[in-house]
């Protein structure tokens, strides 16, 4: 799916969680974004907290001629992410999309979960996109504007089956309302800030963390009935910090095969065993 072009041409962005999770073609969201910006005419500062997997993602896009810079940090952490912000200008000059693509999870309702375990969560999913907008914002308005992108989730818009992950959902949520309050108060500065919300998209991680059975229930569950890949992620995020969005602010875009507008009566043909 090697595609080039000029879409981000003149661009500098900031990717969290660029480093490579998958090789060649297969790779994780972050890695694919980081791939397709730079595809796409983009200096790209990769953001991750493990260097060896940033520089996999790193060598990827210079064998392929592309413009890109390695950044340690923890989105966590206030220093850092003033370091961050303060790095890709050090690179590149100036600031233009910030892309919020660190996200964990892990299983727990509220009445189980572990205190430390939901502190956590929230804090690497939902604070750190205040902490990176914090100081990248400052800079994208000194270059007359930008573009943020935040990862959420369908789980942010509906709640999921299966094992309950109450932590993952609120912080997801969480990244929905935030998103939409600093579109409002941002929009004079030229500042846009939306949000994707993947469905079940099938990824290094998801492959080696699922079985058969689940994948082809996942498969099964939207109505397209095949699944997506992180690129399917990546190209809807490049619209959405292209100047082609120029006019596209507050917006949540699931990119989910459909999932979200059916129904559970809807899909069940499709979900039942077949005889």
């Amino acid at each position: 799916m090697t595609t080039t072009g000029n879409r981000l041409e003149g661009k500098v962005a900031i990717v969290t969680g660029a480093g490579a999770t998958g090789s060649g073609e297969f790779v994780g969201i972050g890695q694919a974004i980081s791939l397709l910006f730079t595809r796409q005419g983009a200096k790209v500062l990769l953001v991750d907290r493990d260097e060896k997997n940033a520089e996999v993602t790193l060598a990827q896009i210079k064998e392929e001629g592309g413009d890109a810079e390695i950044f340690v940090g923890d989105v966590t952490n206030i220093d850092s992410c003033q370091e961050m912000a303060e790095a890709a200008v050090h690179a590149y000059g100036k600031l233009n999309v910030l892309i919020n693509n660190v996200g964990i999870s892990g299983p727990g309702s509220v009445t189980d979960v572990d205190e430390e375990f939901w502190d956590t969560v929230i804090d690497v999913n939902l604070k750190s996109v205040m902490l990176t907008s914090k100081f990248a914002i400052p800079e994208m308005i000194k270059d007359g504007g930008g573009s943020i992108v935040n990862l959420s989730s369908i789980v942010g818009l509906r709640a999921g089956g299966g094992r309950p992950s109450h932590a993952y959902a609120a912080s997801k949520g969480g990244i929905l309302g935030l998103s939409n309050s600093m579109a409002v108060h941002y929009g004079r500065d030229n500042i846009r800030v939306n949000c994707i919300a993947p469905g079940h998209v099938y990824s290094p991680m998801v492959a080696r963390h699922s079985s058969d059975e689940m994948l082809e229930l996942r498969r099964r569950a939207g109505p397209l009935g095949f699944d997506g890949t992180p690129w399917d992620v990546a190209y809807a995020i490049l619209f959405l910090a292209s100047d082609e969005a120029r006019w596209i602010s507050g917006v949540t875009l699931p990119v989910d095969a459909g999932l979200l507008a059916a129904t559970p009566l809807a899909m069940f043909p499709y979900l039942k065993d077949s005889e």
